[in-house]
């Protein structure tokens, strides 16, 4: 037998003195020891504390330090208040499940261990694992009024009808209009793409935009990622055109006097699937239309429509909407990945060349270099121009529009600085005042970047943060929560109680509009809705799943731990502890000195590890990084496998420090 870890295939071997447990692990004792981990019975000069390791991890329980329960808050190593202000607390599986996954799937135990502590069972672990349509894939018509908007589509495509696509201006609006507009284009209809400009339109269907588009000859408007709370523009319509909304915004009330709406988070929809993306309800409406069709023997003489081609689109737009990773989302987003990875979109392709990332596609690669370029255009420029770039077929053009793309992320960067500084102080007097929810606005802020900038306030207090820029006497706004606390639900509750013009959302993000008069009425019912913020720590609790050291932070470990991945929302990527680690020499590099470069060692010597931390401002955890008093440091951060000129070695990517 034998246990495939990573690239790394090692010999099932029973390790003298250990458990049957451990050798069922697939790693021998003297295969351990030789990465230098610590395996019970063993432990090399330098090894963090021996225990239950495989392939350098190691549990709480096994670095002696007690029955480590995130849920009840337990210090791991003691840290109390890390060098960012955290407590660190241990994420601890449930032993048993996480033995079993690792013997029914053949799995190193460290595999096992995350899973479990991700709430993943045995039966689940294997789907988890190697997710796939097939098995994840949910039947369309669960989803009211499914079949309603297929047949409607299907007749389209068989007449060869007009059709208009009405996207929002962001990366899952985008998505989902350039996914209906590539499906029916390929079935022969002509399409109208349509994204409103954010700051003379604002979001969501309008009449006078509406009425265009059917001016324009369309007799169908499909309106993606917008339009459940619509139904005073959609009526506009009546009798001019037919309209279906395909959405996943949260509904207030019954859905609009339209054909079809396809929203699982529709109050009367039973479907289940209220974590889907806009974009992902867009698929499984093309996968609905093509069954329509196919039923109705439309391709007896053509050939169907690629649909997993579209996949790239929904990876980008789960992603991007901050969609957990689980689930369907996990399958749509890994065979996504493979679609991106093939380049065969031409504009994504494209961007990807402007930046010259050459590596394996990625969730980062979706959230942070992709993602970002096609928001830019929808919050400070264009609206249209990530979703033009997302339908070209002309490499040329494609070229274009991706490097004016790349110019507008910087532009948006550069707004979002001149009022990043102002805003956080603002906030910083706010939490000191001891506010539940931090609200900061200023005159001519742009609305286009004011949701980031809430962002960044939200993670730096661990408090919902909402920020709006006045211009003329009205102030637009975004906001964003921490877990627990639905900022969604208090913004429509402002809205009811007539505080707001506009508003609404999600638990974790909303959007408002109201008279700057309003604003400090708005910052009281914020504070009363979500007084339970006000108890939150200064900064959220960092979660760590075990110790290892920097012997043991090999290639064979980060590959195992990438076999959790793809990482994001719902799936935090691991983090792991390099226990009593010595910064050897450290530096800043990249653009403006904002990456701080590290080489470390463990107490004992021995081989060196490169470290990088991102973001490295000014603060106590860059500067114990650059210190030169080589004092010992507890380093908590993510273990990564990375490719370089065709050699793979392990890199340490830091988030937080303690001294040890």
């Amino acid at each position: 037998m034998a246990d495939a870890v990573g690239n790394t295939t090692v010999p099932t071997l029973a390790a003298p003195g250990t458990a049957s447990g451990e050798a069922a692990l697939g790693i021998s004792a003297l295969g351990i020891a030789a990465l230098g981990i610590a395996a019970p019975g063993i432990a090399p000069p330098g090894i963090a504390p021996p225990g239950i390791a495989a392939l350098g991890f190691a549990g709480a329980s096994a670095a002696g330090l007690g029955a480590p329960d995130p849920h009840l808050g337990t210090p791991a190593l003691n840290v109390t208040n890390s060098l960012t202000g955290r407590r660190w607390i241990w994420r601890e599986p449930e032993a048993r499940i996480s033995l079993g996954i690792a013997q029914r799937l053949g799995v190193p135990d460290i595999v096992g261990r995350l899973l479990a502590a991700r709430g993943i069972g045995i039966e689940g672990a294997n789907d988890f694992l190697d997710p796939t349509l097939r098995a994840l894939l949910p039947d369309p018509s669960l989803l009211i009024d499914m079949e309603v908007a297929a047949a409607r589509l299907a007749d389209a495509v068989r007449r060869g009808e007009t059709v208009a696509v009405f996207g929002d201006y962001d990366v899952d609006g985008a998505c989902a209009g350039a996914l209906m507009a590539n499906l029916l284009g390929a079935l022969g209809c002509t399409t109208i793409p349509y994204v409103p400009d954010r700051a003379t339109e604002g979001y969501g269907p309008n009449a006078a935009a509406l009425l265009a588009l059917a001016a324009r000859g369309a007799s169908l408007v499909v309106c993606v990622d917008c339009g459940t709370a619509a139904a005073a523009a959609l009526a506009a319509l009546d009798g001019k055109a037919d309209v279906l909304v395909l959405d996943h915004h949260k509904a207030e009330g019954p859905p609009p006097a339209i054909l079809a709406t396809v929203n699982p988070n529709r109050l009367d929809c039973t479907s289940g699937l209220t974590l889907l993306c806009a974009t992902a309800v867009a698929f499984l409406t093309a996968v609905a239309t093509v069954r329509a069709l196919r039923r109705a023997g439309f391709f007896a003489a053509r050939a169907e429509p690629d649909l997993m081609a579209l996949l790239d689109l929904v990876a980008l737009a789960t992603v991007c909407d901050v969609m957990p990773l689980t689930g369907v989302n996990r399958a749509l987003v890994c065979q996504g990945l493979k679609v991106l990875g093939r380049r065969n979109r031409i504009g994504l392709a494209a961007l990807l060349d402007v930046v010259q990332s050459r590596d394996k596609p990625s969730a980062f690669t979706l959230g942070y270099v992709l993602g970002p370029r096609i928001n830019a255009a929808g919050r400070i420029s264009q609206a249209d121009l990530g979703l033009r770039l997302l339908l070209t077929d002309d490499p040329a053009e494609a070229a274009r529009l991706a490097a004016r793309l790349d110019v507008v992320n910087r532009q948006r960067q550069e707004v979002e600085a001149s009022m990043m500084e102002t805003a956080m102080a603002a906030a910083e007097r706010q939490a000191a005042q001891g506010h539940a929810v931090l609200l900061v606005h200023g005159d001519g802020w742009h609305p286009g970047v004011v949701g980031i900038v809430a962002g960044r306030i939200k993670e730096r207090f661990n408090r919902p943060a909402c920020v709006a820029g006045v211009a003329d006497g009205v102030a637009k706004g975004s906001g964003r929560s921490v877990p627990g606390i639905d900022l969604g639900a208090a913004v429509l509750a402002a809205r009811q109680s007539g505080i707001l013009t506009t508003g609404g959302g999600h638990p974790m993000a909303a959007g408002f509009t109201l008279g700057a008069g309003r604003l400090e009425a708005f910052h009281e019912l914020l504070n009363e809705r979500l007084a339970a913020a006000a108890l939150l720590p200064s900064a959220a609790d960092l979660a760590v799943e075990g110790v290892i050291s920097v012997l043991g932070a090999t290639t064979e470990l980060a590959q195992a731990v990438a076999r959790l991945a793809p990482f994001g929302a719902g799936n935090a990527e691991p983090l792991f502890v390099l226990q009593r680690a010595r910064v050897l020499r450290a530096d800043r590099v990249g653009r403006e000195g904002g990456t701080i470069r590290a080489f470390i060692e463990g107490e004992g010597g021995g081989r060196r590890l490169k470290a990088m931390l991102f973001r490295a401002r000014e603060g106590a955890l860059a500067d114990a990084l650059l210190a030169r008093n080589a004092v010992p440091l507890h380093l908590a951060g993510h273990l990564r496998a990375e490719e370089w000129n065709g050699s793979v070695n392990p890199g340490f990517f830091i988030t937080d420090a303690a001294v040890a």
